[in-house]
């Protein structure tokens, strides 16, 4: 037996609000499946599958209308994003494992009594930064590559070819 649930239901179960439920339905990035006769959404359980592959995008960087077009498009599996997922985590992991390491390296020095010196800082430091700075670069890298499809899209519009555009 399928389950279905209305918008609300699903908002719960997914802890997404039901704005957003409607705003994906609204640009067409996740739509129900279903409607009551009295026109409320249903969503199934391939809703939910599809739910999470939009989340697990995002999630990983993506922009909403990247993941439409990758969806739509056929461009990326259910496993593949698992897969992405997993090697995100596990750079995540190794980036938190190296940061323990240090954290315990230098307890043992304090808790000996021993001075610490500009490496031991300097390495703890370098622990904490990346982990903080990775999110950043890859923030930043996105938006690079938004505004450079932006600039290719405005260009089209105004009809100035790339290689115009290069040569200028």
């Amino acid at each position: 037996m399928k389950r279905h649930w209305k918008v609300g239901d699903l908002a719960k179960l997914t802890g997404l609000t039901v704005r957003t439920l409607r705003f994906y339905d609204q640009i067409g990035l996740f739509s129900p499946s279903g409607q009551t006769e009295s026109g409320h959404r249903l969503y199934n359980e391939l809703d939910l599958s599809r739910l999470h592959q939009i989340l697990s995008l995002k999630e990983l960087g993506l922009s909403l209308e990247e993941i439409k077009s990758a969806l739509n498009g056929g461009q990326i599996s259910p496993l593949e994003i698992v897969e992405l997922q997993i090697d995100q985590i596990k750079e995540q992991i190794k980036l938190q494992q190296k940061l323990l390491e240090q954290l315990r390296y230098v307890s043992k020095l304090m808790q000996g009594k021993a001075e610490l010196t500009v490496e031991d800082f300097a390495s703890l430091l370098q622990a904490m930064k990346m982990r903080f700075e990775k999110p950043v670069i890859e923030r930043q890298t996105g938006w690079e590559r938004h505004l450079d499809l932006l600039g290719d899209f405005l260009a089209e519009e105004n009809g100035i070819s790339k290689h115009k555009e290069e040569n200028e």
